[in-house]
């Protein structure tokens, strides 16, 4: 007799040629990822060649029930880790019968920015730092931390080893491995500073592909959490008092920055974005006013600041880039929750195509 472990890893290329898409989207609220399946009659490479798919936007919160349905439309593909074999993973964006996106489908106006010649010719490298706190699923309390109490103060679980130190390894290990196996480009992984709170970046990413490989990376994590029965958050701050907030890093650079002189087109980005400072934070995440006070290697939401190797800034520029005279620049401000569509297209419509 089969065991349920062995249906759900039987390999279908053994039997056929069919093989299982899961298509993903954002839903109503800007970070509920939604999902379901379908059989396609062989594997695909191309999310060109992909069928529209539509569903139920009264459930999402995206559309009204007398007009419900929402078209999305595949448009990159990662190998699933779950299913394996030649199955999918198909990130999509949101959009009316008619064909106009809908007001939550921000990859829409993202893959604009990226298509603008000035822009394309920068090609724009993103690498994202993507915090999150492992929670206890029936308390909402982060996991390894004594039920209705607090750990030890901040210090040893920063990079931490040892069962008091590190909790939710597995979860992160396996994550990491899946990321890679889907395609996605994750450069690392380390616990940070808050127990039970963990960090792991992708990138470099070029372009409107960040944005994708960060979502379908959320999504690898809800689903392994699901697996593992942990709840996964993206709170900006999880806990308030004197524990580190969660924040989404962004590292940025344009071929004028890696060239050489780079480092003065870097500067000159920087005074951009300082003149438009509060729009950015506008679009960075919700709840980030409860990270950003100016503790806990943060800038005060309020103030903008850049600095050489700070990391209580808003803007940090690298030792090495400083030295070398060209290289990248880290945005600190984007929260752990943000919108990596918005993030990253805001900052190549500032730097580039703000004159």
């Amino acid at each position: 007799m089969s065991l349920l472990t062995d249906l759900i890893n039987l390999n279908l290329s053994d039997s056929t040629d069919k093989i299982i898409a899961e298509y993903i989207w954002i839903g109503g609220s800007g970070m509920d990822l939604r999902s379901k399946a379908r059989t396609l009659t062989g594997p695909v490479t191309d999310p060109r060649k992909l069928p529209k798919w539509n569903y139920d936007g009264s459930s999402t919160g995206q559309a009204p029930g007398e007009d419900s349905e929402v078209i999305i439309y595949p448009q990159a593909i990662f190998k699933d880790p779950f299913r394996r074999g030649n199955n999918i993973l198909v990130m999509c964006d949101t959009y009316t019968p008619a064909g106009d996106p809908i007001p939550t489908n921000k990859r829409y106006n993202a893959a604009k920015i990226f298509s603008h010649p000035e822009v394309v010719a920068e090609v724009p490298w993103y690498g994202i730092e993507q915090e999150y706190t492992l929670l206890q699923k029936d308390l909402k309390w982060p996991l390894g931390w004594p039920v209705g109490g607090f750990p030890g103060p901040q210090g040893p679980y920063y990079c931490g080893i040892g069962a008091d130190k590190a909790f939710g390894r597995d979860v992160v290990d396996a994550h990491y491995k899946a990321c890679l196996y889907a395609g996605i480009n994750i450069s690392g992984i380390n616990g940070e500073v808050m127990p039970g709170q963990w960090e792991y970046q992708v990138g470099p990413a070029e372009g409107i592909s960040a944005g994708d490989e960060l979502w379908v990376s959320r999504y690898i994590l809800e689903r392994i959490t699901e697996i593992a029965g942990v709840v996964v958050s993206f709170d900006p701050k999880p806990i308030q008092g004197d524990w580190n907030g969660a924040g989404a890093h962004t590292n940025y650079s344009t071929k004028s920055m890696r060239n050489d002189g780079g480092y003065e087109i870097i500067k000159k980005a920087i005074s951009k974005l300082e003149l438009r400072h509060k729009e950015h934070i506008a679009a960075y995440g919700e709840g980030n006013e409860r990270r950003l006070t100016g503790r806990h290697e943060t800038a005060d939401i309020h103030t903008f600041l850049w600095g050489v190797a700070n990391r209580g800034a808003s803007i940090r520029v690298g030792r090495d880039t400083e030295k070398a005279g060209k290289g990248y620049f880290e945005d600190r401000r984007p929260a752990s929750n943000m919108d990596p569509y918005i993030v990253t297209s805001m900052i190549a419509e500032t730097t580039i195509l703000v004159k």
